[in-house]
């Protein structure tokens, strides 16, 4: 949080001298401007306070200017009948560069800014708007990344929410009060997510001396396959090896113990980010409403009938996302612990789990957290069963992008596989594995929210055509009917 306050005040200082420099550029601009009109010098003084600069500039302009002249056209012969009538009326020619005090030319622009290319004008604008763009981003990111915690405890709410509103509201449509409803909810998530964790602590415990025995057999037989493998390395250059392991963590004590204190702190940083998240799940369940049409009401007023439609079709997208992922998520947590079990892996039912959290990331999350069952695998039954169970981490990747993504998401969420990918990248570069969670549901919305106001503006559009085309039409049958003669 330090970090990023003095990264956001350097940032805030190199704006206010890129604006105070800009200021002063423009002052001498304007005061070179001026002096060049009204052929006088100007003090430094005026130049850096700019006084007097527009009433100069002024008087320079609104002085005697050299008076234009008048080409006149050839004037042709008189035709019979015809003299005395007068001729042509002299064309006058381009008038001077009054503000330059330049003779006019044809091929020089009127203004300087007339000589810029209009492609290059164009991109010079463009660029420095989307150069403000980005450091109001910036901005934004800087103040998220010092709340982290609140913004994630948020977002996971949002996404909680979402999975437990549907049943919150057909138990309210049944007759069941707000506060029972939201409350009965919220508990039953509460005991699901407990249930979980303790089947999961009670699986490790239960398998990890069988574990810990096939793991130190492992050890040996990579040891005695090292010894006489292709390698040929002897007992002598592994024991070597080991005390080197051993010294290195020895003397860098100091550094373990700060990453574990670094550990301690982000454990507890978690737990408070935990609580804080059920807190806000609870109150979005049970006033979500309310919450919602207070944040509409700090809008301008202007853009509250827009978000207004566009609301509830974000908070369905969102929906539709949280429920199809919790599905795919427990389809491939089934199906590759049916496959580990089957292969005699050890700890099937906890790794099943750890997958299915794992997941919530799409197209990537499964067999990312998959690598822990091919490890498990690997120092327990060997290289053989570690391939086998590689490959039905990537046949359940298959199946699951090519299958369930589309029939289960496709339609709720119209985006891009590459766009999944990207957006699942950056949110883990920008704010880890939350980030990653979080990046492909906000993408989501925002196409959502994007794609309803861009259909509403369309609509007003051709709304406004068709008043504008009706109106036309009755102006012009108006000014063709006969007019009735007053009686």
């Amino acid at each position: 949080m330090a970090r990023g306050g003095k990264a956001f005040k350097v940032v805030a200082k190199g704006v206010a001298v890129v604006a105070s420099a800009a200021a002063v550029i423009e002052r001498r601009r304007r005061a070179a401007m001026a002096a060049e009109f009204a052929g006088a010098p100007v003090t430094g003084t005026e130049i850096e306070s700019g006084a007097g600069v527009e009433a100069a500039a002024i008087a320079a302009v609104a002085g005697p200017l050299p008076a234009p002249r008048a080409e006149t056209a050839p004037v042709p012969p008189a035709l019979p009948g015809t003299a005395g009538e007068p001729g042509p009326a002299p064309v006058p020619g381009p008038a001077p560069h009054a503000a330059f005090g330049r003779e006019p030319h044809l091929g020089r622009p009127a203004t300087p800014a007339e000589a810029v290319p209009w492609g290059l004008r164009v991109a010079a604008e463009s660029t420095w708007r989307l150069l403000l763009l980005g450091a109001a981003l910036y901005v934004v990111f800087m103040v998220v990344d010092m709340l982290r915690l609140v913004a994630f405890a948020v977002l996971a709410s949002l996404l909680i929410s979402a999975l437990l509103e549907p049943t919150v509201s057909w138990l309210r449509r049944h007759g069941v009060p707000r506060s029972l409803a939201a409350g009965g909810v919220f508990m039953s998530g509460l005991a699901g997510i407990g249930l979980v964790g303790w089947f999961v602590v009670w699986q490790v415990t239960t398998n990890l001396s069988t574990v810990t025995t096939k793991v130190q057999a492992g050890v040996d037989q990579l040891r005695d396959w090292l010894i006489t493998g292709p390698l040929h390395l002897t007992q002598q250059q592994i024991t070597d090896f080991a005390n080197q392991i051993t010294k290195a963590i020895s003397t860098n004590t100091e550094q373990i113990t700060s990453a574990s204190l670094t550990g301690a702190q982000i454990a507890v940083e978690v737990l408070t980010a935990v609580l804080l998240a059920f807190f806000t799940t609870f109150f979005f369940l049970y006033d979500g409403e309310r919450i919602w049409n207070w944040a509409l009401r700090g809008l301008p007023r202007h853009s509250r009938y827009a978000m207004a439609g566009a609301g509830p079709k974000a908070w369905a997208t969102l929906t539709a996302y949280v429920r199809g992922t919790v599905c795919v998520a427990f389809i491939d947590a089934v199906c590759i612990g049916i496959g580990i079990e089957l292969l005699g892996v050890p700890m099937a039912l906890p790794l099943a789990v750890i997958i299915f959290l794992g997941a919530f990331v799409p197209l990537v999350g499964a067999l990312v957290t998959g690598t822990v069952a091919v490890l498990i695998a690997l120092v327990t039954e060997g290289p053989f069963t570690a391939l086998m169970v590689l490959v039905v981490l990537v046949a359940v990747q298959q199946i699951e992008g090519h299958v369930l993504q589309p029939l289960i998401l496709g339609r709720a969420v119209r985006v891009h596989p590459l766009g999944v990918v990207l957006g699942v990248a950056a949110g883990s570069i920008i704010g880890g594995i939350g980030g990653a969670i979080v990046a492909v549901p906000l993408i989501a919305v925002t196409n959502t929210v994007v794609t309803h106001l861009r259909r509403r503006n369309e609509a007003g559009q051709a709304v406004f055509t068709a008043l504008e085309a009706a109106r036309e039409a009755a102006g012009r049958t108006a000014a063709t009917a006969p007019q009735t003669p007053a009686p």
